[in-house]
């Protein structure tokens, strides 16, 4: 499976921005060993259904350190008989499809 989430902690930085939070978070997927990626507004990672939960979870406790609140985005692609490798399979197909064009 393949999750894509987001965290906001409610606790903002003085200028509004949750980037140290976030970091946090990003360190927490990074540091599991799943494949991962991350950009401007999701990170994905992707893995068996418990270990990726796992992981989402201890994200989004990171993420809420010393916040009294964290919101959690989450979007999964649960695809049986598709194990692994489908983070850059996914994207890899749309590209060959744009290169036919």
């Amino acid at each position: 499976m393949i999750v894509a989430f987001s965290v906001s902690p409610s606790a903002a930085e003085p200028d509004g921005g949750v980037s140290e939070a976030v970091s946090r978070a990003v360190k927490v997927v990074r540091e599991s060993g799943l494949p991962n990626s991350t950009s401007s507004m999701f990170t994905e990672i992707e893995g068996e259904w418990d270990e990726v939960m796992a992981v989402v979870k201890k994200a989004v406790e990171a993420a809420g350190e010393g916040s009294a609140r964290v919101g959690l985005v989450l979007k999964a692609d649960i695809r049986p008989g598709y194990d692994s490798g489908q983070l850059a399979a996914k994207v890899e197909r749309v590209e060959a499809h744009l290169r036919e064009d």
